[in-house]
């Protein structure tokens, strides 16, 4: 990771109004996505997607192998074929078996290779694979359109369009597993290579060839069944993405790795500051803008949720982005102008939109940031054993004095406790008054937690080392910690009590997910989501003459 140097004279916007919730629930994917920044190297480098295998049958069951050929290394998707059953396909986690499942390998598997992945992969959780394999992933398909487009293919004409526009995915992933899990390469082997340095590159690179795989596998099964069937038409073709599944499993890592969120909302702030510090926008500067906000208003119009709390959302997103268009770029500054506008005019949503879209006509002021998301977690375990009581004391009021009004024995504030599922081993949220939790519970409440630090400290000389303190109270090294990492990371720490009765994992959940590229977030409960990933992005063949404007779809 690269410090960042700004080079705004605007200011950033504080933590203390990013790092809110509801704020966090309400971002788009932005030029600093992860996906954007896989598919601008690809088209930079000229990576090559080789498809040196492909033994499917009829049914879809077999093999498939894609390999991204970059100008150092190669990665290879090993893809397996399953014969589901209908009353077998599930979203949920718990489920053992899946239409297709997936590895990321580590430069180009041999036969044998093949056929160990081919005794594992499918088995997912219970198999085990190896340092070779980057990541392990698993999709379903979906039941309302993989079906029609293989009849509509095989029958000579195209699917229907309304009926790609309600899904926009064949196929819908229920995990993408890396960094160690299952056997998998820990994050260190990778993270020195230039393609894999920005956060969750290998993750991207999956989904991106799962992506290829479906389209294939698709119109495959269509020539299967008929000698007259037809190719999916090129443009209808690029509406479909890949759809995932996501839920509380993924919300605790903005609590856990507080210096990698810090890095991803300090990128993504300072680029917004630095396009508000934009003297005046050129013609073609606004051209860029406006024609990428008539395409954000017709996306916003084509997202529909049955959730009440996206429902809510869109309802306020779409009459925002109308309002937006009017609005004169003329002024000195206009960025800056527009911006201050739309924090006194806008919903959280539409301002979170607007940021989104300022970002686009600036690549060479946004793009070079992507070289600072990454972190270096492990130069933040030790503590600095000299820093005096008083200091600490005044990072808890720095960080954590919004919470300062909390009455932590009152059943709404810690009403929740996150904990560790035994079965699955993927974390949950219970009710703390109402299920015998409380002694799992893990530690996913800073909020409370400097509370109580702050309690006991408070009562220490403050001209105490804390090293001191700690040996007397070792349970609060993990909150010191956090204090002098957020010292240096001041977007790492959610500003809500994240035990509080009302609190939604899915802010969590839409603010990675929003890093991640994805739209069209349709919240299916407050603890899970489902979103389309590469909808409208460019096929290998077409990378080469496709901007980064993908994901503001043209149809």
């Amino acid at each position: 990771m690269r410090e960042i140097a700004s080079t705004a004279d605007v200011p950033l916007r504080p933590p203390a109004q990013v790092m809110r919730l509801a704020r966090m629930g309400s971002m788009h994917q932005s030029r600093l996505s992860f996906m954007r920044i896989l598919l601008r190297r690809m088209k930079a480098e000229g990576w090559r997607i080789e498809r040196p295998r492909f033994e499917i049958d009829a049914h879809g069951v077999g093999t498939a192998l894609y390999r991204a050929v970059t100008p150092t290394r190669s990665y290879t998707l090993v893809a397996f074929g399953h014969d589901l059953p209908d009353e077998k396909r599930s979203d949920r986690v718990i489920a053992d078996a899946w239409d297709a499942t997936f590895a990321l390998f580590d430069g180009a598997p041999t036969d044998a290779d093949v056929e160990q992945l081919r005794a594992n992969v499918p088995l997912q959780e219970a198999g085990r694979t190896s340092e070779r394999v980057l990541t392990l992933s698993r999709a379903n398909r979906s039941v309302r359109l993989f079906g029609h487009v293989i009849e509509a293919l095989a029958a000579g004409h195209q699917p229907e369009a309304q009926k790609v526009a309600e899904v926009g995915y064949l196929m819908r992933t229920t995990a993408v597993y890396g960094s160690g899990k299952f056997g998998n390469a820990d994050r260190e082997v990778i993270a020195d290579r230039p393609e894999m340095a920005a956060p969750f590159q290998a993750e991207m690179l999956t989904v991106y060839l799962i992506r290829c795989f479906v389209l294939d596998l698709v119109e495959h099964m269509a020539r299967a069944r008929s000698a007259s069937a037809v190719p999916l038409e090129p443009s209808l073709r690029r509406r479909f993405g890949i759809g995932n599944s996501t839920g509380l499993g993924m919300a605790p890592f903005l609590i856990h790795h507080p210096a990698l969120i810090n890095n991803w909302m300090a990128a993504r702030e300072e680029a917004l500051a630095r396009v508000r510090s934009v003297e005046t926008a050129s013609a073609e500067e606004i051209a860029v803008y406006q024609d990428r906000l008539a395409r954000a208003i017709r996306s916003a119009d084509d997202w529909n949720s049955a959730h009440p709390l996206q429902i809510e959302k869109l309802a306020a997103l779409r009459p925002d982005l109308d309002r937006v268009v009017g609005r004169s770029l003329a002024a000195r500054r206009p960025w800056d102008d527009l911006y201050q506008w739309a924090e006194a005019a806008l919903s959280l949503e539409g301002q979170e939109a607007l940021l989104s879209l300022m970002l686009e006509a600036y690549p060479d002021l946004v793009d070079g940031l992507a070289d600072c998301m990454s972190a270096d977690e492990a130069q933040f375990r030790r503590i600095d054993g000299a820093a005096t009581c008083g200091a600490i004391l005044s990072l808890l009021g720095e960080f954590y004095g919004w919470a300062d009004g909390i009455d932590w024995d009152a059943p709404q504030a810690d009403a929740r406790a996150w904990y560790v599922s035994a079965e699955k081993l993927e974390p949950r949220l219970g009710e703390r008054h109402e299920e015998p939790i409380a002694k799992y519970e893990q530690p996913l409440s800073p909020a409370r937690d400097a509370a109580l630090l702050g309690e006991i400290l408070s009562n220490f000389p403050a001209e105490a080392p804390i090293a001191e303190f700690l040996l007397q109270h070792p349970e609060h090294r993990h909150m010191v910690r956090r204090l002098q990492l957020l010292d240096r990371c001041p977007y790492g720490e959610v500003r809500d009590n994240t035990i509080a009765h009302d609190m939604l994992p899915i802010d969590l959940l839409r603010c990675k997910l929003s890093f991640f590229g994805a739209g069209h977030f349709d919240p299916r409960s407050d603890r899970w989501v489902r979103i389309n990933m590469f909808q409208g992005a460019p096929f290998p063949h077409e990378i080469a003459e496709t901007g980064d404007d993908w994901v503001y779809p043209s149809w």
